[in-house]
């Protein structure tokens, strides 16, 4: 027995290497040697076998890319590295200006160009060699686990070849190519079922299916465009995605002049206009071009945003545009009172996807547009996203056409709409008794990175709202279980449980997240951060002059003046002190802070370079907790620059022209040790 078992281990062993080595071979390189009745005959082998001792079947099998089990809900994974989205250029002169702030602040430099596919962003974890998890982008900070699915993606390998690092996380675009979404929507015409509008929301929608098989049917592939860990193979980007190659994965051809590197602004814009003719060519869609620093340690020095890599870019091909006939225009209004006119149009295809309303932002564009009820008007997809109207064809308007004029008064409540200085939009002021802003809010308070009360999505809320059972936030807190039950029809035990321990978890949600989740205008997640740090207690927020607010990091004139309209309306003031009844947190948790002393009190720092015994956050979060603070650039006000390797000469002729000291990480030690 223990012979037929070794042998069984063994075979199952050499087929699944054989099969991954047809599959790299087929799907990766284009080059197969077997038929495709030679390969099915190897995996139906190896079905057989791992079926019989199912104890030697590994999860990253070679059948695993026919289906696995079927996966209800997908789990929510942390990402190790934030998903951070591209700023977007629509035109070259942009491109200049992104290389030209590059270049000051580091000097001449080497970029990557690549294609920028028109897919679904996934992030693959490998450990050892072998797939362990495939994560959806969600939010940034956490995406959804469809490792299931993801297996099913034959240009993804299961295992690595060759010596790749022990642990890795790729990045790539999970998409269609042409010929395969074509085959998908000859199928269904064939059958009589509506077609599928374009690759992108199919491929999405594919990656979300629960069971597997159905997604093994679809036929996806996928391009690797970048890889995070702590052991890369070198430190530039370039040549990390030709190891990635080797290594088993599907990546830009540079034969092909998918991707290519050059050390100026010439060169990049000989790649994008090469790709702006180009592209009609390949065999699947591109929106656009990604130009990245290829030094990872530049990379490094350059830093982040809030919301994307201050390093890299993506230049927007010009979006498509279609004419149509504009019908109506409605108004929306939303959390924070804003209003929005919206367009109603004749529906048009465009891009891919048919459009029946547009954007039309504010007062002072329906004034630029001079828009009337008829018009035949030009609409094209923002970022081939978001449909706007960027033109009217005045010749084709109509004798009788009437003026598309903004309201005076609120179109849900009727109250006088106010536009405050400085900003572009109206608002609604009746905060505490207009219908969409009360739902907008609450929604908001909720959600995910808010209080991330499980259950309560769109819908819920505005039935909750719209039955009498909460009329703010606070409101929530005073849900029981019986009320829910009561709704009748579409609660049940489990759903009204779900919502009540929800929101009794939400009382143990950190006060930076509850100031978020209140919903101050202009007070975006990473703000919020900064003012809890700051700030501590929800109680000395409130009791804070202008004067006071505008010396927090990142907190200007318009954030502060934001801050005291909130808290001088009553009713915010009673929900808040609510909240606080209920048990809602309203002070920052100190083990949060984690502060050691107080050593680099009235001290600013910059942080350049790279660092032996720290990463350039972690450096960071030590200035802070001894006290200090840190800012991304040199001014009168800095007090040291904080210099690791590779510190770019922009950054150190700044600080010697502004006679700012530079100290190095030993400095910075002792400074902090003393």
């Amino acid at each position: 027995m223990d012979k037929e078992l070794e042998q069984a281990r063994k075979r199952i062993a050499e087929l699944s290497a054989e099969l991954e080595e047809h599959n790299h071979r087929y799907y990766v390189l284009a080059e197969p040697v077997i038929s495709d009745r030679q390969f099915d005959l190897l995996l139906e082998e190896l079905a057989g076998l791992e079926k019989q001792w199912p104890a030697f079947a590994s999860p990253n099998s070679p059948t695993q890319r026919v289906g696995g089990d079927i996966s209800k809900n997908f789990n929510t994974v942390t990402h190790r590295y934030p998903m951070l989205s591209l700023s977007n250029s629509y035109s070259r002169e942009e491109v200049v200006e992104f290389v030209s702030r590059v270049e000051k602040e580091i000097g001449i430099t080497t970029y990557a160009m690549e294609l920028k596919y028109d897919g679904v962003a996934i992030s693959l974890t490998y450990e050892n060699g072998e797939l362990v998890r495939g994560v959806t982008r969600g939010d940034g900070e956490k995406g959804d686990d469809i490792t299931a699915n993801v297996r099913t993606v034959r240009t993804i390998p299961l295992l690595l070849r060759g010596d790749p690092p022990e642990s890795i996380e790729v990045r790539g675009e999970i998409l269609f190519m042409r010929a395969q979404f074509e085959r998908l929507n000859k199928e269904r015409a064939e059958q009589g079922e509506d077609l599928y509008a374009n690759p992108r929301n199919t491929a999405a929608g594919s990656l979300k299916q629960q069971d597997p098989k159905d997604v093994a049917k679809r036929g996806l592939d996928n391009f690797i465009y970048t890889l995070h860990g702590d052991h890369l193979p070198t430190r530039s980007h370039f040549e990390n995605i030709q190891a990635a190659h080797r290594w088993g994965f599907k990546t830009p051809d540079v034969k092909r002049r998918f991707m290519e590197r050059t050390d100026n602004v010439e060169g990049i814009m000989a790649f994008i206009a090469h790709w702006d003719v180009a592209r009609h060519a390949l065999e699947m869609d591109i929106d656009g071009i990604v130009i990245k620093v290829d030094d990872l340690d530049v990379q490094a020095e350059l830093g982040m945003t809030a919301k994307s890599p201050r390093w890299a870019i993506a230049y927007k091909f010009q979006a498509e545009q279609a004419s149509t006939r504009l019908n109506d225009v409605v108004y929306q209004v939303g959390r924070t009172g804003a209003i929005t006119p919206v367009a109603e149009l004749e529906p048009v295809l465009l891009a891919g996807t048919t459009v029946k309303r547009a954007s039309l932002h504010n007062a002072d564009q329906i004034e630029k547009l001079d828009l009337h009820i008829g018009d035949q008007v030009q609409v094209e997809k923002g970022g081939e996203i978001i449909p706007k109207i960027v033109g009217v064809d005045l010749e084709a308007r109509p004798v009788d056409a009437a003026p598309v004029t903004f309201p005076l008064t609120c179109p849900e409540c009727d109250t006088p709409l106010v536009r405050y200085e400085g900003e572009a939009q109206h608002y609604c002021p009746n905060e505490h008794a207009c219908a969409p802003q009360i739902i907008g809010r609450i929604e908001h308070f909720v959600g995910r990175k808010m209080m991330a009360i499980e259950g309560l999505g769109g819908e819920t809320v505005a039935e909750l709202v719209q039955r009498g059972l909460i009329q703010n936030i606070a409101e929530l807190y005073d849900l029981t279980k019986e009320k829910l039950l009561e709704l009748g029809k579409g609660w049940g035990e489990k759903s009204a449980t779900q919502v009540i321990d929800g929101i009794a978890a939400s009382r143990s949600i950190p006060f930076e997240q509850v100031l978020f989740a209140i919903g101050i205008r202009h007070v975006g997640e990473t703000v919020a951060k900064k003012i809890a740090r700051a700030v501590v207690t929800m109680g000395r927020l409130q009791a804070m002059t202008k004067e006071e607010l505008v010396t927090i990091d990142e907190v200007g004139e318009v954030i502060a003046q934001s801050i005291l309209d909130f808290f001088a309306v009553e009713g915010n003031r009673d929900i808040v002190q609510r909240l606080r009844q209920c048990g809602v947190q309203m002070e920052l948790d100190p083990a949060s802070i984690q502060a050691v002393g107080d050593k680099l009190k009235g001290l600013t720092f910059v942080v350049s370079g790279v660092f032996r015994n720290f990463s350039r956050e972690s450096i960071k979060a030590s200035i802070e907790q001894n006290g200090g603070k840190t800012s991304g650039s040199i001014s009168s006000k800095t007090s040291f620059v904080l210099a690791g390797a590779d510190m770019g000469p922009a950054k150190r002729s700044k600080a010697e022209a502004l006679k700012v000291q530079v100290i190095d990480e030993d400095a910075y030690m002792r400074m902090i040790n003393e």
